[in-house]
């Protein structure tokens, strides 16, 4: 008879547990579903790289080419001599964003010192509000101030500082130096909040027993927030090296001119003026599909590596 009861109460539980997993996953399916029609869905185009297409003729009026458009990208040498400016481009984009990475942890571990509640929530707020601004509106603000007629030019020269405007906009010196510089402002206060949601997990217990040892604030900070920080920063470091490809295309496509546009040209933009401005979109498709296939090798380099050296996977 207990054995029977037994029995009944196991079927229950499974009944139950299937449920709820029936339901966290009906839950999750819309997400599941965006993720296919955005993410997955798209990757069909790939096939124009093995075509000729010109529009607005259909893919089946187009005469298939085979790997033209790849071999093109090594052997045409004027090809070639673009695809390395642009790469330089995007590994020095790229590596000033690796090499800022740290500022948000520091700002992060800075904001939880401060003390004021309220001052801490007006610093937190107007950090985080320029990632929500588009470039779009960025580069009008960065216009305003910045142009040869902006704020800052008309100040120096009423002033006396300066006889003429100085270029900060149309000017293909310090390109790369600009563009971190918007970056890291427009994503500071952003990136933060994953580190303030790491110390706020971290135990007070430990911040008490070091101040009854006598730590200051500065020892607090380097020995219990940082190394508990180490773990998220590593993970975030990984992805930002597995997405070493991918710069975005919205900021230096905003601020592009043809003053700047030899330093300011990442592989992502480098595809749109290919596919949209120079009309071909068969060699655009072939640039695009070589970078997300070299983005998911190295998403895969990572994370071995990840589990090598921590143990753990990323993915």
């Amino acid at each position: 008879m207990k054995d029977a009861n037994t029995a009944v109460k196991q079927m229950s539980f499974k009944k139950k547990n299937n449920w709820r997993s029936i339901t966290y996953f009906l839950w999750i399916l819309p997400f599941i579903i965006l993720v296919f029609l955005f993410s997955y869905f798209p990757l069909h185009g790939w096939i124009y790289s093995f075509f000729d297409y010109k529009p607005p003729r259909s893919l089946a009026q187009s005469e298939f080419v085979g790997l033209r458009w790849f071999k093109m990208l090594f052997t045409n040498k004027t090809q070639v001599a673009q695809l390395m400016q642009v790469m330089q481009n995007t590994f020095a984009m790229s590596l000033l964003g690796i090499l800022t990475s740290f500022l948000p942890v520091g700002f992060a571990i800075f904001l939880n010192e401060i003390k004021c509640k309220k001052f801490k929530t007006f610093v937190q707020t107007f950090t985080t509000l320029p990632n929500f601004i588009s470039w779009v509106l960025i580069y009008s603000v960065a216009f305003s101030l910045f142009s040869s007629s902006g704020m800052v030019n008309t100040i120096l020269q009423n002033w006396g500082m300066i006889a003429e405007p100085i270029k900060f906009l149309d000017s293909d010196s310090h390109t790369y130096l600009w563009m971190m510089m918007w970056n890291v402002w427009k994503n500071l206060g952003w990136g933060a909040i994953i580190y303030l949601a790491s110390i706020a997990s971290i135990d007070q217990e430990q911040y008490e027993a070091a101040s009854i040892d006598g730590a200051n604030r500065f020892q607090l900070m380097r020995h219990i927030t940082m190394p508990a920080l180490l773990p998220t920063f590593f993970i975030m470091l990984m992805l930002s090296i597995a997405n070493f490809l991918n710069n975005g295309l919205d900021q230096y496509y905003v601020f592009q001119n043809s003053f700047n546009k030899q330093h300011i040209q990442v592989l992502d933009l480098y595809v749109y003026n290919i596919g949209m401005t120079g009309s071909s979109y068969s060699l655009a498709t072939a640039i695009s599909m070589l970078k997300s296939i070299v983005s998911i090798a190295l998403l895969t380099l990572v994370n071995v590596v990840s589990k090598k050296v921590r143990g753990e996977s990323i993915i």
